[in-house]
């Protein structure tokens, strides 16, 4: 199969807080060990992806200090540090993480300012560009509830100089439009790609504000999308399957912004190599039926 050549800049740009990013970015979180926990099983080649993705142009790296925990802000600082003025690094907090790996709420004053400030100290940096409130009222999927408490106590911190930006993650559409009365959202990170569509109507709303949307396990999480209907798209394009997943999140909003994941050199090229791949408009629509044909 012939790869795909293409460069970060066909992906466009969309605004992030007040910084213009490349709409594809790299996302951390595989870096630390087993299921998110403990160090990487090849520390030299996390150092290798982190320094890859900003020598391909990636400008938006999405981590948390509960990766690990505390694993992937020290591998990024250590392969990155000093940062370009450029790179926009953005965390998130509200979780902490179990001694059994457990992925447990930490949404209180005190328990936020804490994840700021190790945030802080592990990345090696003053202020932190854009911090994520993830919602933890269900872990594993959003669920009604109010979010102010915890968003009033995330924005205390951001007039206090430690934060630039706030956004949400793993919030109904209900909490978008309460943390909006709060303070300004700049982004919304749940989960969403070609099989998962639940955030449809959110996304073009937030589009027509401005506002980024960055789903999380763009190409499936854990384990990958699969789709006979992706993979004859991927064929017939001479791309690969999860290029195409790719290639379809930025064609379906010009405010999503994809941080897919890897610890392979070959698979970030790859994942960046799906800003050049052009999706004619009969692909898209076999793609656009694939959540419909895997909720059957």
């Amino acid at each position: 199969m012939e790869m795909i050549m293409s460069t970060i800049d066909q992906s466009g740009t969309f605004i992030l807080g007040d910084r213009s990013v490349k709409r594809i970015g790299y996302g951390a979180m595989q870096l630390a060990g087993p299921h998110v926990f403990g160090p990487p099983k090849d520390r030299n080649a996390a150092l290798a992806v982190l320094r890859e993705a900003v020598a391909q142009g990636v400008r938006h790296i999405d981590t948390s200090d509960y990766y690990g925990p505390h694993v992937t802000n020290r591998l990024i600082r250590e392969a990155l540090a000093p940062f370009p003025d450029d790179l926009v690094i953005v965390t998130k907090i509200g979780a902490r993480r179990g001694e059994d790996a457990s992925w447990l709420p930490a949404s209180s004053r005190e328990e936020l300012a804490q994840a700021v400030h190790d945030n802080l100290r592990n990345l090696g940096l003053e202020v932190m560009e854009v911090v994520n409130l993830r919602i933890m009222f269900n872990p594993m999927a959003p669920a009604e509830g109010s979010i102010e408490a915890p968003l009033t106590a995330l924005a205390e911190l951001q007039r206090q100089g430690l934060v630039r930006h706030i956004g949400l993650s793993n919030v109904t559409p209900a909490q978008v439009a309460e943390g909006r009365r709060i303070c300004k959202i700049v982004c919304v990170q749940n989960l969403y790609n070609l099989a998962h569509r639940g955030d449809d109507a959110l996304i073009d709303d937030l589009a027509r504000d401005g506002i980024a949307y960055v789903p999380f396990f763009p190409l499936g999480g854990f384990s990958q999308l699969q789709s006979s209907t992706l993979s004859a798209v991927a064929d017939r394009l001479g791309a690969t399957p999860m290029q195409v997943a790719l290639a379809w999140l930025l064609r379906r909003a010009p405010n999503i912004l994809a941080i897919p994941g890897t610890t392979s050199v070959a698979h970030l090229r790859e994942n960046i190599a799906a800003a050049g791949c052009v999706l004619p408009a009969d692909a898209m629509r076999e793609l656009d039926k694939v959540a419909s044909l895997t909720a059957a």
